[in-house]
């Protein structure tokens, strides 16, 4: 340890002697005869700001920027020519679901070759803090545990804490979950919370956000977060608000009733006083896409009324989640054993059809939004119903000759999961429409894959393996929505100033060398629906804290990622 101490003390004291000698972000440098760790020599620097590209050289000493401008003749132990590329921060996942795959593998492979170099979770969901009783099933199937299991960890800090020391690629950070702090005083009760229970909830919030938490992460549209009140919200906002937390939300509807969704948000941000933003915004189901402008309208009123509120999205047309989502929430009250219960039941079984078939707007029916069509079955835990995979709900309802529902109810009950599913929702004109939108950044919603060995049998969004490159490629460069200075700025610089991170997402001398080279001409996605394990192209080069994670189009194996902490951090007083 104390060596490592040392070690990390002379990179320091190296940046601090190199710095003086160094250009800022431009002119030529007072020395040439300097050397680096790292030199990329002659790309066009994308610095995050926004601003157009400039040519420059850029030099990195350990995890350090340390010049950009003409450096001349100076020296490297590495040297990229950069002569026709874009050199820009690293990309950050808004919302990640690699929470398990890093655990596995920590190369973040699909997400790297991407330019990634920053993992957020915690979308209702987070890996701690973790209940008496163990895990949940939600959570423990993420990180293929056994339902009430005790991970080596009982925090949410000491999760990314386990990750970072077992390695991986990209740096990881992550909202405290409100389902997580639900769970951990009520389980799957579907009730209010007691005064005494809200005021513990608070507490794990604050602790959460003292060990680096982000802020507060909701996703409302499943059971437990569906029963909990805008007020029960408020009151956790306003704990990670006490540590400029931010509230993060999955709404309650992205379809029928998304701008009364959006009102609560809103609500939540100003009664709370935290910055607010959307996860995955979207406007879903065919009868709902006209209202795109009306949307945008409504939270760029709330921003010229004072609120701080952005959103970020995936750039697809579907999305992906279980099949349970088209089922009625109070039918999860008790977690997956109260559900198949339920199922089981035939006087319950015949109340939940009906529900599902009802035309109404209390709940988010993705079933009903999609059509059975629009419905594409992707995973299962049961072996002898994986020939499903990959097939419409419709047409596996045809081959059994049952209704739609009925077969979902079916599915759901033999596989005693949420059988995993993808739902086509939105139009793709609105899509590439909100990819232009100044205040939206992007999450892939996605784990990270290898696109080779058990990878390859699972049917997976392609979101997993395009999501950032489909900006550079199909946004900016086919579509031509918006520059390529604003792609790298909503990618980068954009969601580091609403995280609150501290010398990341920017190119900027001092601030850390998390680097991607990358060819605007060619840079692409090629997953698709029906052949998701494509690897994305045209990204060369990507640095983690100076490390190089990927090159000449290839992982190289290393492992520098660290856990980012939020800006109400507070170190152990104990010094570890």
């Amino acid at each position: 340890m104390r060596r490592s101490f040392f070690l990390s003390g002379m990179r320091l004291l190296l940046v601090a002697v190199l710095l003086p000698l160094q250009a800022c972000d431009s002119g030529a440098p007072e020395t040439t005869a300097a050397t680096y760790d790292l030199l990329i020599r002659g790309g066009t620097i994308y610095d995050g700001s926004g601003e157009p590209g400039q040519i420059a050289d850029l030099a990195v000493v350990a995890d350090r920027i340390v010049a950009i401008g003409d450096l001349g003749d100076s020296q490297a132990r590495q040297t990229i020519d950069a002569t026709g590329m874009a050199v820009s921060p690293g990309f950050i996942n808004m919302l990640s679901w690699a929470v398990g795959s890093l655990l596995k593998d920590g190369r973040g492979v699909s997400d790297i070759a991407q330019g990634v170099t920053l993992e957020v979770f915690g979308e209702g969901w987070s890996m701690g803090p973790v209940p008496l009783s163990g895990l949940d099933a939600s959570v423990a199937s993420d990180l293929d545990m056994e339902p009430g299991s005790q991970p080596p960890w009982r925090t949410l800090g000491g999760y990314l804490t386990h990750l970072q020391e077992q390695g991986v690629a990209p740096n990881i950070a992550s909202f405290v979950g409100a389902t997580t702090l639900r769970m951990h005083e009520l389980g799957n009760a579907d009730r209010a919370p007691t005064a005494e229970e809200l005021a513990r909830m608070q507490d794990l919030a604050r602790e959460a956000m003292k060990e680096g938490a982000l802020g507060l992460g909701s996703s409302l549209i499943y059971p437990p977060a569906f029963f909990a009140s805008t007020e029960e919200l408020i009151a956790l906002a306003q704990a990670v608000g006490e540590f400029d937390g931010m509230y993060v939300s999955h709404l309650r509807s992205e379809g029928d009733r998304l701008q009364e969704s959006i009102d609560e948000l809103l609500r939540i941000g100003r009664e709370a006083e935290v910055r607010a933003e959307i996860y995955h915004l979207k406007i879903a189901g065919r009868n709902n896409w006209p209202n795109f402008p009306a949307v945008i309208a409504q939270i760029e009123a709330a921003q010229q009324a004072g609120i701080d509120v952005a959103a970020n999205m995936y750039t697809y047309p579907a999305g992906a989640t279980g099949l349970t989502a088209g089922l009625p929430p109070w039918t999860g009250e008790g977690g997956i054993e109260g559900r198949l219960e339920r199922l089981r039941d035939p006087q319950i079984r015949a109340q939940i059809l009906e529900e599902m078939r009802a035309d109404q707007d209390d709940w988010e029916n993705l079933i009903r939004a999609a059509g059975p069509e629009g419905v594409l079955l992707s995973g299962f835990e049961n072996p002898a119903l994986q020939a499903y995979a990959g097939r419409t709900l419709a047409d596996v309802a045809g081959e059994l000759g049952l209704s739609p529902e009925e077969t979902a109810l079916t599915l759901i009950e033999q596989d005693e999961s949420r059988v995993g599913t993808i739902y086509f929702l939105m139009d793709e004109e609105n899509v590439g429409r909100k990819a232009a939108i100044p205040w939206i950044s992007f999450g892939s919603d996605a784990s990270t894959y290898s696109a080779s060995g058990e990878d390859l049998a699972k049917v997976v969004h392609p979101r997993a393996y395009g999501t950032f490159a489909r900006v550079l490629g199909r946004y900016v460069r086919e579509e031509q929505r918006l520059s390529l200075a604003e792609a790298v700025h909503k990618l980068s610089g954009l969601p580091a100033e609403r995280l609150r991170l501290q010398e990341r997402g920017r190119l900027n001398t001092g601030f850390f060398a998390d680097i991607v080279v990358f060819d605007p001409s060619t840079v692409a996605d090629h997953a698709t629906f029906q052949e998701p394990h494509q690897l994305a192209t045209g990204v060369t080069h990507v640095f983690v804290n100076g490390e190089a994670v990927w090159a000449d189009g290839a992982p190289t194996g290393a492992l520098p990622g660290r856990f980012l902490k939020g800006p109400g951090y507070e170190p152990p007083r104990d010094g570890r």
